[in-house]
């Protein structure tokens, strides 16, 4: 680890040096560009576009641009960039992670990177994590860029898709990470690409880089709905599939465990619903419902592929013969059976559509971030999204005194200790932030500030703006601020009036976090821009930390150092080290955690690439998309021959089910008959069929007389049977996600297992979605307007 630790600090001296020395011709330009008049500097914007579009590339503007946004900086906002936040910004251009200390001025930093890459005309992305420094940043800083020609926009959720455009246009673009994740996922489920608010991903300057792509990485983004038509449309269906009679209106393939309706069925079923064409586009749902109804009646057989107990209908496992609790089929299959049994219909939400962060961001052409707390993490940072952790010299030296912790035997005994301190300070007025790991902390010391009638403010990220205005408070003379360890990021706290002759801001923190990084986090309040100011951690051997991972340990080091359990405090380095290896185990722990969750994504990443290009094809189609159609007719028509016949003996074909298909799902029943397939070749029939269905492709050409009308017959089928089936496989991979674990108990590698399970179901998907496709495509009915 020592090892390590040395070749980090070495390579951090290389890249400093590197960059000290761009950061220089950077301020080259200092005298020159102070001497242009605002007319003068504000032309070198379209003069350096001119510039990239003939040719140079950002690297080799970069000193000049730097340089003019620095000039901009002063003139517009009173701030000239230090030579070390123009080394932060180069980091950043670059596509790695600045750490720079709280105080250091980062967002200042990235608006010479912002500006830089925003003149290549292709979008910035700055990321802030939450939307109230979304809105003071492109506020604030927007004043900078609109001096200097630029256009910003602020991306919040509350906006309306024609407002989220337009700021998705902007030359910069001001947004929180999630609202950028839901807007990518939302952007991927329309069917209009004016409907589309998002440009491809470019670049990303993502603030606290360390809390949106390490905290928030465990979590997935997920955009759920309900079933479309609730219940009662299982139960019309039920009905429906209840009057049916076998082979005169309905046809089943056991092979493939398919069913389908005869023409007789489709009539009964257009009667029924009251409907001109069961298979128009608008009736996807429906059609949908009724298959599954279908198949719930005649081919699950109750005791056999499910039981019901207690009023429930239960999978039973095809292999062992056991009831499976908390597995339901998908595809809306066991609200079907629900259905034909007559128990309570469960509504289920389903997973439409999601993304984690990791693979969320990494789709950017080039991704930065910004942080006080990076290097913990670097290894992630270079593994999952392939960035260096790059450390900034402060601008000035920095003063702080980081205490040893203080360990006390019991929880009482250190809130005791807490307390006396904070009188203490309080009573020669000098400021304090008491940070806590938990809400319930923060009362507690809260409760006991009250009984010494000390003033205080209590914050925890309820109310963002407010937030920021207690943090920027935290302070003045005689402040007392408690705050869980994360509250109030993204805002410096400035000291008031005589505190720095009172020793600067006092951080006391409560308790050890399961992470090294948020407690430097807390630490980096204090001592900002070479302040004085003070830290110190209170322990006892009863917080959860010590409990979990290091109270053995640091009793056997207590024995050692000859310490009794009765003394009522014990300061040593030593335990500070104990304390860090115990978070640096929990912080392994959590690495894994969110390496894991990526792991199972990416399987879930390939898939989403395939079906959103496929999305993003079809969209921004011009011309026919007879390219798509019919080679999704063909390898329908392939499969469905291939399957029925096998071997070489003609006699044990199955030229009948062939028949059915093609009556059910492509020509008029009346137009073919046996006589058509009898004698032919696989390769005859599949030739014979797929001209059947050009010949159908032709005649709805001549129908929409309009190539534009065509186009969009032809996107709405697509799409609306593509969506259907991706929703349906995400919410299936998902169950198969939360219960894959189970096979490691058969000795079996569960992610082995998902990614073979995954790759199955997702070519089933794929051919799901082509024989819809080619039933919606060919059985539909023309109208000469098709309704959005």
């Amino acid at each position: 680890m020592a090892n390590l630790l040395k070749k980090w600090v070495e390579s951090d001296k290389r890249e400093q040096k590197r960059l000290d020395r761009l950061a220089n011709k950077v301020e080259a330009y200092k005298d020159e560009y102070s001497q242009l008049s605002d007319t003068d500097l504000q032309a070198k914007t379209p003069e350096f576009k001119k510039r990239l579009e003939n040719g140079e590339t950002l690297d080799d503007i970069l000193p000049e641009a730097f340089a003019v946004a620095r000039e901009g900086a002063k003139r517009v906002l009173g701030l000239f960039p230090f030579h070390v936040q123009i080394m932060g910004g180069i980091v950043l251009h670059e596509g790695n992670i600045a750490e720079m200390k709280t105080g250091e001025g980062k967002t200042l930093t990235a608006t010479m990177p912002v500006y830089l890459n925003a003149l290549a005309g292709q979008g910035v992305h700055v990321v802030t994590v939450n939307e109230y420094l979304s809105g003071r940043d492109a506020t604030e800083m927007g004043e900078l860029y609109n001096w200097l020609g630029l256009s910003v926009g602020l991306n919040v959720s509350e906006k309306s898709p024609e407002e989220k455009r337009a700021a998705y246009a902007a030359d910069i673009t001001y947004s929180t990470n999630s609202e950028i994740g839901f807007d990518y996922l939302r952007d991927n489920m329309v069917v209009y690409k004016e409907d589309m608010v998002q440009r491809p991903l470019n670049f990303a300057i993502i603030d606290e880089v360390d809390s949106i792509l390490i905290d928030e990485a465990r979590t997935p983004l997920i955009i759920s709905g309900q079933s479309e038509n609730g219940t009662h449309m299982y139960r019309r269906a039920d009905r429906f599939a209840k009057t049916l009679t076998a082979e005169k209106d309905y046809k089943i393939d056991w092979e493939s465990k398919s069913i389908s309706l005869t023409d007789t069925g489709i009539e009964k079923a257009e009667k029924y619903f009251n409907l001109a064409n069961l298979y128009d586009v608008d009736n996807a749902s429906l059609t949908h419902h009724l298959d599954q109804a279908l198949r719930a009646n005649y081919i699950m057989l109750k005791d056999k592929d499910y039981v019901v107990q207690d009023g429930e209908a239960l999978i039973v496992d095809q292999f062992t013969g056991r009831v499976m609790q908390g597995r339901r089929f998908s595809d809306g299959l066991h609200q079907a059976i629900e259905a034909k049994e007559n128990v309570e219909i469960q509504e289920e939400t389903k997973t439409m559509a999601n993304i984690t962060y990791q693979n969320l961001f990494r789709m950017y052409k080039k991704l930065s971030g910004m942080t006080g707390t990076a290097k913990t993490e670097q290894e992630e940072f270079r593994e999952i999204y392939n960035m260096e952790v790059i450390s900034i010299p402060t601008n000035r030296p920095m003063i702080r005194d980081d205490r040893p912790d203080l360990l006390y035997p019991t929880l009482e005994s250190k809130f005791d200790a807490v307390i006396e301190e904070i009188k203490n300070l309080h009573a020669k007025g000098q400021p304090m932030l008491i940070g806590t790991v938990a809400v319930e902390t923060s009362e507690h010391l809260s409760h006991l500030l009250d009984q010494e009638k000390i003033p205080h403010v209590v914050l925890n990220a309820k109310n963002h703006a407010k937030e920021a205005e207690i943090i920027m408070n935290a302070g003045q003379k005689g402040a007392v601020t408690i705050a869980t360890n994360m509250a109030g990021r993204g805002t410096d706290i400035k000291l008031g009036p005589g505190v720095k002759e009172l020793g600067g801001l006092a951080v006391i923190g409560t308790e050890r976090h399961e992470s090294r990084r948020i407690d430097n986090q807390l630490r980096g309040r204090s001592g900002r821009q070479g302040d004085p100011g003070m830290s110190q951690f209170y322990l006892s051997l009863e917080d959860d930390l010590m409990i979990r991972f290091g109270s053995e340990r640091i009793k056997n080091l207590l024995q050692r150092l000859k310490v009794s359990d009765d003394d009522a405090v014990i300061q040593s380095r030593m335990i500070t080290k104990q304390v860090e290896s115990a978070q640096k185990r929990v912080e392994g722990n959590n690495y894994d955690s969110r390496k894991n969750v990526l792991q199972y994504d990416d399987v879930m990443r390939a898939q989403r690439e395939v079906i959103y290009g496929e999305r993003q094809q079809v969209i921004m189609a011009k011309e026919s998309l007879e390219n798509v159609m019919v080679p999704m007719i063909q390898r329908t028509v392939d499969r469905v021959v291939d399957v029925h016949t096998q071997g070489t003996d003609q006699k044990k074909w199955d030229l009948e089910t062939i028949l059915d298909f093609a009556k059910s799902n492509m020509v008029n029943e009346d137009s073919i008959s046996l006589g058509d397939l009898v004698g032919k070749t696989p390769d005859e029939i599949k030739a014979y069929l797929l001209g059947r269905a050009k010949e159908i492709y032709a005649q709805k050409e001549k129908q929409l007389y309009d190539p534009a009308q065509m186009l969009e017959f032809e996107k709405v089928v697509i799409l609306r049977v593509v969506d259907a089936h991706w929703e349906e496989h995400i919410d299936a991979m998902d169950q198969l996600r939360q219960s894959i674990g189970l096979r490691g108990y058969g000795q079996l590698n569960p992610l082995v297992e998902y990614q073979t399970d995954g790759y199955r179901m997702f070519e089933e998907m794929v051919s799901d979605i082509e024989y819809d496709a080619t039933r919606l495509f060919l059985k539909s009915e023309i109208r000469q307007n098709i309704q959005r």
